[in-house]
């Protein structure tokens, strides 16, 4: 049997810790981009992206004044038992973890902050088996704003897909921080779609998916991305995106839907994997 209380502590030390270190894969995306990059401007930029991101990790502070909504996604046995209810367990650790950091969590119209950057946005997967894993992903507000969703009819195929993340990126600018990651979600249904571009993210950074269809798909939109030359904060360049992942679904036969989900460099997550005595 879980116990809440384990669950909320181990949660809340994961989050904290990840919330004041960005990706080591996306530092040493940054740091081969920093060397690749021949536009002086864009080279200059990486390198004060490279150095924040050192300060932030042997200073314990955080890389980004943004800290983001708290995002789970909890796959969970269905033999699994707690000794309490597991989402107020999840919200204590979000609380915890949140504590000395900004708190940006508001009700959407009366705009009044909750206070503790709580309520999380939690996604349960159920598996079989009794096991508990919770991937924690931090959203900041800035590139999450630049998002979108296109509802392609089939015969606009591959290259709609392409063209669709391309005109998000394009409508985007500097408004992200670039260099960025994309999370693209092609299949299911709009809803669906939006979630696999979530779930792309927080794959391990860089690595390509096992389809190969989809590999291919990353490797091409990553190129057309950034052939657009908007580069690291807007300076130009060759680096408007770090990676790009793909997770697919199947769909009807009479849609595309394609979901794109911009993150900025300051990448934060972390994976915390429970068993049963804790």
């Amino acid at each position: 049997m879980y116990r809440c209380d384990e669950i909320a502590e181990r949660l809340a030390s994961a989050i904290d810790s990840a919330l004041k270190k960005i990706d080591p894969d996306v530092v040493r995306l940054l740091a081969a981009a920093e060397k690749e990059e021949t536009n002086e401007r864009a080279k200059w930029a990486l390198g004060q992206i490279l150095e924040n991101a050192r300060i932030a990790e042997h200073g314990d502070c955080y890389p980004c004044q943004d800290t983001g909504v708290a995002m789970l996604f909890v796959r969970v046995g269905t033999d699994a038992a707690f000794d309490g209810d597991l989402s107020s367990a999840l919200e204590r650790g979000v609380r915890g973890g949140y504590r000395e950091a900004r708190k940006s969590i508001a009700d959407p119209l009366t705009r009044v902050n909750t206070g503790d950057n709580t309520p999380p946005v939690v996604y349960y997967d159920l598996v079989g088996g009794s096991g508990l894993e919770i991937t924690f992903l931090a959203k900041g507000a800035g590139s999450e704003n630049m998002g979108g969703v296109r509802m392609l009819t089939p015969s606009k195929g591959r290259e709609g897909i392409i063209n669709a993340v391309t005109d998000v990126v394009r409508a985007a600018g500097a408004n992200p921080c670039p260099p960025i990651l994309l999370g693209v979600g092609v299949g299911g249904t709009m809803d669906k779609a939006c979630l696999l571009s979530k779930l792309a993210l927080v794959r391990r950074c860089g690595e390509p998916s096992r389809d190969e269809n989809a590999a291919a798909l990353e490797r091409d939109i990553l190129a057309a991305v950034n052939a657009l030359g908007i580069g690291a904060q807007g300076l130009g360049g060759a680096h408007t995106a770090l990676a790009c992942a793909v997770e697919t679904y199947p769909t009807h036969i009479g849609m595309l839907p394609v979901a794109v989900t911009v993150q900025c460099h300051s990448v934060r997550h972390a994976r915390v994997c429970f068993t049963e005595e804790g």
